[in-house]
């Protein structure tokens, strides 16, 4: 008989026992429970003879924290785990994931594909740095569009890359029809798991290659760090390590990993009040009269509810709505809420509004807002753990003062 695999909740919690193998002076072993944090820039050589040897490449030991550290070396074994993936990188933020992936994968010359609501800072890099510095070419497509996407992906693209959900409107993208159409041209196709998390999405089980996680977000869920995780096999991020990540040097703190290796055990329960308390304002919202649309996959109205649920346990904790008087009264909304703090990035404890066209998506012009499905009154909600009663009283009092 197969033997019973474990649940996503005892795999963040136990994961693959990182325990500290530093054997102290007295010799007795140190079995930690929690991951020690190696708060050092620099490890010592056993001799010159060892340290040629590390330098070579001959052992695979730590020697300098830019090139690993035992502390993030487990969070990227940990993050690989969750995803079923071979590999795991860390890096200091989102976008330097991101980047560093960007170096890695595309030349100049060649072509990457993306999908056209995304964000901010993705859109940024890849629709203004990449065409202007690195003479790389870059084509933003519908992710929603199968079609358009067929049609911009060539055997010149070296990537394909897509948000889902996507930042802000929450637009679902079918993982498996795009892995199927990157693979057609030989692309890896890479997946933005940002809002969902391992808990809720597993992209490599519908045919993605790579997978980044802006870990600042849901993985950390506390709002003190920021970094960013790439997973994927060996054939990709092997080079991506030692070619790039090494050289340009985009590595987070030993402390920060640790951080997250925290938050990954209180993943499973943080999420499950995410999504129930996002559905329960979802449907508020729905039937709110100064309300024009809501954004949410778990609403059987959302375009992409039937896609969602196939390739989602749930629907995550992020919600986004028109608001009734556009941009003024989504300013009025912003500035009358108590428990709703008005910040960017999301996937804290605390419950976060943002209005996208202004902030997080400012970069965009009206034009790219508009092809995005971007208004000018979108307004962008990340549910925290409060008591959602009382998170829709907070939001009920707002709307009054409009």
């Amino acid at each position: 008989m197969k033997p019973r695999s474990i649940g996503f909740s005892t795999k963040a919690i136990h994961g693959r026992k990182h325990f500290d193998k530093h054997e102290p002076a007295d010799h007795k072993p140190i079995r930690s429970i929690s991951t020690p944090i190696f708060m050092s820039s620099t490890f010592a050589f056993e001799s010159a003879e060892h340290g040629a040897q590390v330098f070579a490449g001959k052992v695979d030991d730590y020697f300098y924290t830019r090139m690993g550290n035992p502390t993030t070396a487990a969070l990227e074994s940990e993050i690989a785990y969750l995803e079923g993936a071979e590999m795991g990188l860390a890096f200091g933020s989102g976008m330097a994931a991101i980047s560093h992936l960007m170096f890695g994968l595309v030349k100049s010359g060649e072509k990457l594909v993306y999908s056209d609501t995304v964000y901010g800072g993705t859109h940024m890099l890849f629709g203004e740095v990449c065409p202007k510095y690195f003479n790389i070419e870059t084509v933003h497509v519908n992710g929603c569009d199968l079609d358009e996407v067929a049609r911009a992906v060539d055997d010149r693209t070296k990537m394909l890359l897509i948000e889902t959900p996507a930042n802000p409107t929450l637009a679902i993208i079918d993982i498996a029809a795009c892995a199927e159409i990157a693979h057609r041209h030989n692309a890896p196709l890479v997946v933005d798991n940002t809002f969902a998390t391992p808990y809720l999405q597993n992209p490599i089980e519908f045919g993605a290659d790579i997978v980044v996680h802006s870990a600042t977000k849901y993985l950390n869920g506390h709002g003190d760090v920021v970094a960013g995780l790439l997973v994927g096999p060996k054939k990709y991020l092997t080079e991506v390590h030692h070619e790039i990540l090494r050289e340009v040097g985009g590595i987070i703190s030993p402390f920060n990993s640790w951080l997250i290796l925290r938050g990954i055990r209180s993943l499973p329960v943080r999420m499950d009040r995410h999504c129930a308390s996002a559905a329960e304002i979802a449907k508020y919202l729905a039937f709110h009269p100064k309300v024009d649309r809501v954004y949410y996959p778990g609403l059987r109205t959302h375009p992409g509810y039937e896609i969602a649920k196939r390739q989602m346990r749930d629907f995550g904790g992020m919600v986004a709505f028109d608001i009734k008087g556009g941009r003024d009264a989504g300013r009025v909304l912003c500035n009358n809420v108590n428990l709703w703090t008005l910040a960017v990035s999301l996937g804290d404890v605390d419950s976060l509004l943002s209005h996208p066209a202004s902030m997080t998506h400012s970069t965009y012009d009206d034009a790219m807002l508009a092809t995005s499905g971007i208004g000018p009154g979108l307004i962008r909600l990340s549910v925290g753990l409060e008591d959602v009663d009382d998170l829709i009283d907070d939001l009920s009092q707002a709307f009054k003062k409009i």
